[in-house]
């Protein structure tokens, strides 16, 4: 009998190999990953087929040799290979389409084109692969897999660097390089559609995580996607772009729904559309739909960890579900075993039960001087739940340290400094937390005035911990209460307001309020758990109430939300 695994693959599925670059110049490479990436993304457009996203084909060589496992990894009946050499004007381009359990060849082609006629080769490909696996195109697919991005050379070379960087590179600075090549791309050519979607998406990324705020403002982030809309309204591409646009920018989370489920309608095999949908889904509090839909997105990028950690990490892991988070986290780290991140986010689920042996060895196994904020936050918690507040004051002034003189504090490094100021309370160092406490109220909000925006981060939470540790009363009940406001449509981050207030209202000697707080966050998704409240210092004043010594005997928070 037939293996599930040979069952379970359809026959019109396909992944795109890397492209191998057989230019002289080798810094051509960008060039043939843009063409690979051209081909997989008008196949994608077909709802026909199942193609699998670039992010789980990145690691394999051009033409492996043992095509049958690759199949087998990625769950496809076909694979592309194929190689692009450039030189001067001219561009040549190989083809071929295999059978991944026979080895057999399907279909192989070479294509010679000028520079300024190879915008043609990849929906040519995409359109005879469609013919040569039995797929019906319909109309607007026809149209969509075969259309010029636009004639303008420069600006698609440009396009082209913007793309194999955002694929290849991953941190801000590289992002911020892969903005410039799009702006250069719709510079050269102001009717660039794909361009402008491209910039409104990386730059509403930026905009959420606060870079570079001067250039990645709101209204660039609207431009972008405006203008891509009105020069593309039938592209998902343009779709996209409007989600990226509602969900980090306008935070109108259903809005941001509806605009990715117009875009996926365009683009049934875009596994990044379905992940970022993925993450809306859960700001709405509809858990359910976003698991099936990063389960979804798995299925068309199987091998790609970061999805797998997303899985984990920001959605297993807020529904309490621990184990499932770690299996998830322990697929990302077979297929990436240095992923910093996934081994950090693997720690928490064990501090979130209390478990901190387990965690800490998972944090040993992270390189010491890695400074990512994703490391260092669990890092800290970890020294703080296990009271070695010393532990956790030097891990934050190395991290404070690493950041170069004059960088604006990003909002993870703030919550650090504020947490700073706690341990240093802790350890009867008064003056010292409360120069922590003033940098970073200094940081968050520089002016009176000042608006603080709620983020994905919680800063509105951050600065009233730190008018706590000022012993400002009314100010850090006022923020707090602000925050949650600020939170009250996001099922991500009001629970961690509402934390926030109450163990603020805890500090100020509000027991009643606090204590009446909790159960409800020891059952919402995102909330807390027993162990927090074991071992968090912030609940420290709580500690001698029954009422709170009784909390602490249920299992109710943990096991409701895991039946969920």
């Amino acid at each position: 009998m037939a293996s599930n695994a040979a069952v379970d693959i359809p026959s019109k599925s396909i992944a795109v190999l890397p492209f191998e670059n057989l230019s002289d110049d080798k810094s051509n490479a960008y060039f043939a990953e843009g063409i690979q990436d051209e081909i997989l993304t008008r196949l994608s457009k077909i709802a026909a087929l199942k193609v699998i996203s670039r992010s789980s084909t990145q690691k394999y060589k051009s033409a492996p040799d043992n095509l049958r496992e690759v199949g087998r990894q990625l769950g496809v009946a076909n694979l592309l290979e194929g190689s692009v050499q450039k030189i001067a004007n001219a561009v040549h381009v190989n083809v071929q389409l295999i059978r991944a359990a026979t080895d057999e060849h399907l279909w192989a082609e070479s294509y010679n084109r000028k520079l300024d006629d190879v915008f043609g080769v990849e929906g040519e490909v995409a359109s005879t692969i469609a013919d040569q696996l039995n797929a019906k195109l319909s109309g607007t697919e026809q149209k969509a897999v075969t259309d010029k991005p636009t004639q303008n050379t420069a600006a698609y070379d440009a396009y082209l660097r913007g793309l194999a960087i955002e694929h290849t590179q991953y941190s801000y600075e590289s992002y911020q390089q892969a903005a410039r090549e799009y702006v250069e791309a719709v510079q050269l050519d102001p009717n660039f559609a794909f361009a402008w979607a491209r910039l409104a998406v990386l730059r509403s990324f930026l905009y959420f995580n606060a870079v570079d705020p001067n250039t990645n403002t709101a209204g660039a982030v609207k431009e972008a996607a405006d203008r891509a809309m009105a020069l593309a309204p039938e592209a998902g591409e343009s779709w996209i772009a409007q989600g990226a646009y509602r969900y980090r920018v306008l935070r109108d989370f259903a809005g941001a729904v509806t605009a990715y489920k117009q875009a996926q309608i365009r683009l049934p095999n875009n596994s990044y559309l379905l992940q970022n949908l993925a993450f809306v889904q859960r700001r709405l509090g509809l858990w359910q739909e976003a698991e099936a839909t990063f389960k979804k997105a798995l299925e068309l990028d199987p091998r790609n960890f970061q999805l797998l950690g997303s899985l984990g990490g920001e959605c297993y892991a807020y529904l309490r579900r621990f184990n499932d988070a770690r299996v998830a986290m322990d697929r990302a780290l077979e297929i990436s075993p240095d992923s910093a991140s996934t081994r950090a986010n693997k720690a928490v689920t064990f501090q979130n039960e209390g478990r901190l042996d387990e965690a800490a060895q998972e944090l040993a196994r992270i390189p010491a001087d890695t400074m990512d904020d994703f490391v260092v936050a669990p890092r800290i918690n970890q020294a703080i739940y296990e009271r070695h507040f010393d532990t956790a004051i030097s891990i934050i002034e190395r991290k404070l340290s690493s950041v170069p003189a004059g960088q604006p504090l990003d909002s993870v490094t703030e919550l650090a400094l504020v947490q700073l100021g706690f341990c240093q309370q802790w350890t009867g160092r008064d003056e010292d937390a409360r120069r922590s406490f003033s940098r970073a109220i200094e940081s968050i909000k520089p002016k009176p005035d000042a608006l603080v925006s709620p983020d994905a981060n919680g800063t509105p939470n951050t600065l009233a911990l730190a008018y706590a540790g000022l012993g400002e009363k009314e100010k850090a009940l006022e923020q707090a209460q602000r925050a949650v406001k600020d939170y009250e449509m996001d099922a991500v981050n009001k629970p961690w307001s509402e934390t926030t207030l109450a163990q603020i209202q805890a500090r100020f000697g509000d027991f009643d309020s606090a204590i009446a707080a909790i159960p409800h966050l020891l059952e919402v998704p995102a909330g807390l758990t027993i162990a927090n409240l074991k071992l968090d210092p912030f609940w420290d004043p709580l500690r001698k109430d029954p009422r709170f010594q009784k909390l602490l005997q249920s299992p109710v928070g943990d096991e409701k939300a895991a039946a969920r």
